[in-house]
């Protein structure tokens, strides 16, 4: 096994697996909510979150019509705070995979609760965000409503994958000549449209003749008593709103992120179509309160349980165990954590109890205690309960500990432990490596939530080239969630088989976010002497006798930076002194050297971590600091099968394909090029340039209210806080990051695979007039002939005064637009058409919708595209022949015909 591979897979501990809520009779159970390290203590938090809790569950059930409400709720209480009686210990819940965190924002200003999606609708979100003074400062109640139903509905993000029914960036759409309604649902939501001049009292906002919009700057401020109960998606702060929009009141003109994304069904279809609502019922009586528990975090307990059967001498898996478990003790297991290690193979054996990590003397010692030698037989559950034994040492409960077991062999007796784990309280990394691995692993690992990994290790009799595979594709994990302890960051994992006297170069660009701590690790798998080694930093100075190898592990040289290390660009250079060749590679990490500055941050995720043919795989990656997203950046993701040549794909943020929205710093991408059934592991490499990457704001939030009207008296609330340009400055430097995206399964891929994959769903389409008002001009992105890659063979585009002509079972029955002129492009490309309409009358006030769909030359149909809505107005008639000419405010004459784009963006 190689040493980056077992690397990957000890950091992989800390980025585990979210806590699985589940659905009991309609109660939602072991919903986490997590408070940041960082926050100071505050009693109100935690009042106010039990609170919160209690007025949702209640406002859930009624707008579920019965049908939903929270039972269980695991609020979690940072270590930093002082202990009380009522706080427990945690087992497997922590911030880094909780459904709801509390935290403060990069921004100060910022305090607008939201739900980070990235998938499409339908799709589950990652978590939601709220600030401390969210919860605490009572006078944004008028602002965003009050805290119970504001998580309702960031819940329905986060669960039901349904989005907002306004539209900070659209907020109107023209409806006629001189008439335009705000983006809402229900469009029975009744207000004043206003306008604050920087001087004088409040106006009616006017409407722009050249757009048939409010002027910019205009709000819509609803009336406080309303008759509508729709909708909690659009505005849940006002009192009679207690539903979803569905088909009767659901306003499928509001050009809004809900239609754009789920083709015009309203928010309560979308929840009547999932899993939840197919597997419940109406309950026949009011839900019993909430059960609130309170859990605070510990310091870290741990213990490495370490296989060293026989199966482990071969393929020099226990030398490349031992150098990775090295680096994990000595670089990447945090401060203050407690560690103790037990090897394994027909019994356990203690090798040391429990030690707190306090020093790099302590960390030395315990990789004193790492083997060196396999032996015979192989015994899992002895091993579980040696590190259980370990924890009992020094506490008297197992809970919220962690067992990193690390095991090659099959051993089908783990079963006969499954009791003791699942009562235990520990969370258990189960990673297992090898063909022969026990699948019992996967159960086990299941009943606690977090790792279960199982790499298929060297099918072929040639250890060289599985070893470089293994190097080639090593993989890394960036952990900790936003705002937590400085977490490490790894900048550099490469390595690749070096022939005699060849070298291995490149560059690691180290930015201002990081450079505590930094390590320049290189490993090399055959001789006994080390390769030669040139470091240079970006003064020039050279690092080359600075290298140490520790005598434990032969085969590996670590220089630890000191202080700071500098920001700009580090070339290496690493020569191979062997006679013949053998695998050389880098791992470089680092830590933050701030705490109010949190560092650059990768997080990978997928739609799926096991997935049948032909659905594809969606990867994802977050790039953000803090929480604020990072974008420009270059990523890529290599996706490793077990067998067949590794892929690797450019992951994008353009808001198009697997990408639901442009510029928010998730990049993303369908994967479909299957090399056959087995796991296939994921690897994302970033790459920031200092011209090209900048920090921008979260674009999706809950809604600001400007204001209500009471009794005809127009109320206005505080204005949204809004932050100068030089708050977030731009610079970030070059920066590089590789991070584990971990694995999935495939299964069901036929040995020879017809072309069964569409084109992916078009869901940027735009239109705009041209010139003189009798051509339309239709943009979008270029899907592929498999969703997102390759190039379609046709297009059909479809107009009509009625959007619902265009779901899948009408679209056929609109009318066509000639595209025998268009000539498709590769995925990804801006595409246009400019056409006039044949046979098509102008009539004052018509509403114009347009929609497209590819089709690629195997005759696979992608979906019907997002809606683009065009508004044709035809001003009044124009002044008699004896009259002068009147110009608009836009400086055109009257007479003029203009066309409206409003579409989502």
């Amino acid at each position: 096994m190689g040493f980056n591979r077992w690397l990957l897979l000890l950091m992989l501990l800390e980025a585990g697996r979210g806590t699985l809520i589940k659905l009991n009779n309609g109660g939602f159970e072991d919903v986490v909510i997590a408070i940041n390290r960082e926050l100071p203590e505050d009693h109100r938090i935690v009042d106010n979150i039990k609170h919160m809790v209690e007025e949702a569950s209640a406002y859930l059930f009624n707008a579920t019509q019965q049908r939903f409400y929270f039972k269980t709720v695991k609020v979690v209480i940072p270590l930093t705070w002082g202990n009380k009686p009522e706080y427990k210990r945690g087992t497997i819940e922590s911030y880094e995979k909780a459904d709801v965190i509390v935290a403060e924002p990069f921004l100060k200003y910022e305090d607008d609760p939201y739900t980070l999606q990235f998938g499409g609708c339908g799709e589950q979100g990652r978590y939601i965000h709220f600030t401390s003074t969210f919860l605490t400062n009572d006078s944004l109640h008028d602002v965003y409503g009050s805290q119970g139903r504001v998580f309702v509905h960031e819940w329905a993000h986060l669960r039901w994958g349904v989005f907002d029914e306004y539209n900070n960036d659209a907020p109107f759409y023209a409806t006629g000549i001189n008439k335009a309604e705000a983006t809402r649902c229900s469009a029975d939501v009744k207000g004043k449209y206003i306008f604050q001049p920087s001087k004088g009292p409040i106006r009616e906002c006017k409407v722009e003749r050249r757009t048939g919009l409010y002027e910019s700057g205009c709000q819509f401020v609803p009336e406080k008593q309303q008759s509508t109960p729709a909708s909690i998606m659009y505005m849940q702060s006002l009192s009679s709103v207690t539903q979803f929009c569905n088909e009767s009141n659901h306003n499928v003109k509001a050009t809004n992120m809900q239609n754009k994304l789920c083709n015009q069904r309203s928010t309560w279809e979308v929840i009547r179509n999932s899993t939840d609502f197919a597997s419940s019922s109406p309950l026949k009586a009011p839900p019993p309160a909430p059960t609130i528990s309170l859990l605070q975090t510990r310091e870290r307990v741990l213990c490495l349980v370490l296989d060293v059967s026989g199966s482990m001498d071969s393929y020099d898996r226990i030398n490349r165990l031992r150098q990775a478990a090295e680096l994990f003790l000595l670089q990447i297991i945090e401060m203050g954590s407690w560690v103790g290690i037990v090897t394994f193979s027909s019994s356990a054996i203690i090798r040391t109890g429990l030690q707190q990590i306090t020093s790099d003397t302590v960390r030395r010692s315990l990789a004193t205690y790492l083997p060196t030698s396999a032996g015979e037989g192989t015994n899992i559950c002895s091993g579980i309960r040696s590190g259980f034994q370990v924890f009992l040492q020094k506490y008297p409960s197992t809970e919220g500990c962690e067992i990193v077991l690390l095991v090659a062999g099959e051993d089908p007796s783990v079963r006969s432990c499954f009791d003791e784990v699942e009562k235990s309280g520990s969370k258990i990394h189960a990673i297992a490596l090898g063909p022969s691995a026990a699948p019992e692993l996967d159960v086990l690992a299941d009943m606690t939530g977090v790792i279960k990994i199982v790499h298929d290790l060297c099918r072929n009799n040639d250890n060289r080239l599985d070893f470089q595979k293994t190097i080639l594709f090593v993989q890394s994990c960036i952990w900790n969630l936003e705002l937590q302890n400085p977490a490490v960051v790894k900048l550099e994992s490469k390595g690749q088989s070096i022939s005699a006297g060849a070298w291995l170069d490149g560059v690691v660009s180290i930015d201002k976010t990081v450079g505590n701590d930094t390590f320049f690790v290189v490993t090399w798998s055959v001789s006994v002497y080390p390769p030669g080694i040139l470091l240079t930093d970006p003064r020039g100075e050279k690092y080359i006798k600075e290298f140490v190898i520790e005598n434990t592990n032969i085969r590996m040289a670590r220089l630890k930076i000191r202080g700071t290390a500098e920001a700009g660009d580090w070339h290496y250079s690493i020569q191979n002194t062997n006679n013949g060749d053998q695998v050389i590679s880098l791992t470089v990490t680092t830590r933050a050297p701030s705490l109010t500055e949190p560092p650059v941050t990768v997080k990978v995720y997928m739609n799926r971590d096991t997935n049948n043919y032909p659905n594809p795989i969606i990867v994802y990656a977050e790039v953000s600091q803090g929480f604020l997203p990072v974008i420009g950046a270059s990523v890529t993701a290599t996706i490793e099968p077990e067998s067949g040549t590794a892929v690797e794909m450019e992951l994008l943020d353009n808001g198009a394909g697997a990408d639901i929205l442009k510029n928010d710093g998730i990049y993303s991408r369908y994967f479909t090029s299957f090399k056959g059934n087995g796991r296939y592991n994921i690897k994302v490499n970033v790459q920031g340039k200092d011209k090209t990457v900048r920090r921008v704001r979260r674009q999706s939030h809950t809604a600001y209210t400007a204001g209500y009207v009471d009794n005809g008296v127009i109320k206005r609330n505080a204005p949204r806080p809004k932050a100068s340009d030089d708050v977030i400055p731009a610079n970030l430097g070059n920066f590089n990051r590789i991070a584990s995206g971990g694995s999935f399964v495939m299964a069901g891929v036929p040995t020879s695979p017809k072309d069964v994959f569409p084109p992916v769903k078009i869901t940027d389409l735009e239109v705009e007039l041209v010139d003189d008002a009798e051509e339309f001009f239709l943009s979008w992105t270029a899907p592929g002939n498999d969703y997102d890659t390759g190039k379609v063979e046709s297009y059909e585009i479809k107009m009509s005064e009625n959007p619902l002509e265009f779901r899948d079972a009408t679209f056929q029955s609109a009318i066509s637009v000639n595209t025998s002129g268009l000539t498709p492009a590769v995925a990804g490309v801006r595409q246009s058409l400019q056409f006039k309409p044949e046979n098509f009358t102008r009539e004052n006030g018509t509403i114009i919708y347009f929609a497209i769909r590819a089709i690629d030359d195997s005759k696979n149909v992608g979906e019907v595209s997002n809606i683009a809505r065009t508004a044709l107005l035809v001003p009044p008639l124009p002044p008699t022949a004896d009259s002068t000419s009147e110009l608009n405010d836009t400086g055109h004459s009257n007479d003029t015909v203009y066309y409206i784009q409003e579409q989502c963006k």
